[in-house]
């Protein structure tokens, strides 16, 4: 039987992962990402796995991560359970059984989710769910059962494979760029605590209007994708935050490179935990996936 390429990224990926030196004080903030998350199938594309090992490689390991994924829009805003081993979510269907048995089985991230509470709802971290029947702290409210879902997993087990870095998610409550930009300045404080802050997405994801001949790699991405990820990938460049916050009506590629637009969004979310939103960003990835543009990149 032919080896599934993730398990050939593990042989060579975990002793790395391992030695990575942990994050200090001394390191200072660390930056906010953006990524394009995939699906089951990066886990068969040993570059982009690469390419994800290779970016988390140049950063101290977190002390925990805390990611939005286009996966979950709820309101109001809500944290995953943070208990150890928290649960996947499997909200595909379609691929192989292998993708659904899966874990990724992170440690408590009960602290991360406390400072995220008290960030969200100006309360004291002390204060933040005095008892388990108290679900919402001051408009955040604590989900009891909500695991990991693959805007989350699956491009975190190729940057760090060993899961030894407690993770939360925080649900998407709005598509609204001037909220989203607001809720990643008032998390902002945790980079310099050592979290990572994750916003994943997929740069364009105009899956409706692909081609098959165009998801299968048959043929070159659509003209919509490339005119919005140059569009995209010049207005990032520029810190031009007026331009990107203005995406549905001034980006070419639109309705097409996001008929539903929960997949760009979390750009603001790291955007806004930027030590300046305007700033120039650091493109880390570049390229398509089945057509689609994995655009990343960092701010600090």
């Amino acid at each position: 039987m032919t080896e599934h390429p993730y398990q050939a990224f593990l042989r060579e990926a975990l002793p790395a992962s391992a030695a990575q030196r942990g994050w200090t004080g001394a390191d200072g903030a660390l930056p906010a990402l953006y990524l394009g998350h995939g699906a089951p199938p990066l886990l068969e594309s040993r570059r982009w796995m690469g390419e994800l090992f290779g970016w988390a490689r140049t950063l101290p390991k977190p002390r925990n991560v805390l990611i939005v994924s286009a996966h979950w829009e709820a309101a109001p805003i809500a944290v995953s359970q943070p208990a150890a081993g928290t649960p996947l979510i499997y909200d595909f269907a379609g691929f192989d059984p292998l993708y659904y048995q899966m874990r990724y089985a992170t440690p408590d991230a009960t602290q991360l989710a406390n400072c995220v509470v008290a960030s969200l709802s100006h309360t004291a971290p002390g204060q933040a769910a005095s008892s388990a029947s108290a679900r919402v702290s001051g408009g955040v409210y604590r989900h009891p059962r909500r695991g990991l879902d693959h805007g989350a997993w699956v491009p975190l087990m190729s940057m760090y494979p060993a899961a030894d870095v407690p993770v939360l998610q925080l649900s998407l409550p709005t598509h609204e760029p001037d909220r989203l930009l607001e809720i990643g300045q008032r998390l902002r404080q945790l980079r310099e605590e050592g979290t990572l802050i994750i916003g994943s997405g997929f740069m364009t994801h105009g899956l409706p209007f692909l081609t098959h001949e165009q998801f299968t790699g048959r043929e070159p991405e659509p003209a919509w994708s490339r005119d919005f990820d140059a569009w995209a990938g010049e207005a990032l460049a520029a810190g031009n935050i007026e331009e990107l916050c203005a995406f549905a009506s001034k980006a070419p590629g639109m309705p097409y490179a996001h008929p539903t637009v929960e997949h760009f969004v979390p750009v603001f979310v790291t955007l806004g935990a930027a030590s300046r939103p305007d700033q120039a960003v650091q493109t880390t990835i570049e390229g398509y996936f089945f057509g689609l543009s994995k655009r990343s990149f960092q701010v600090t």
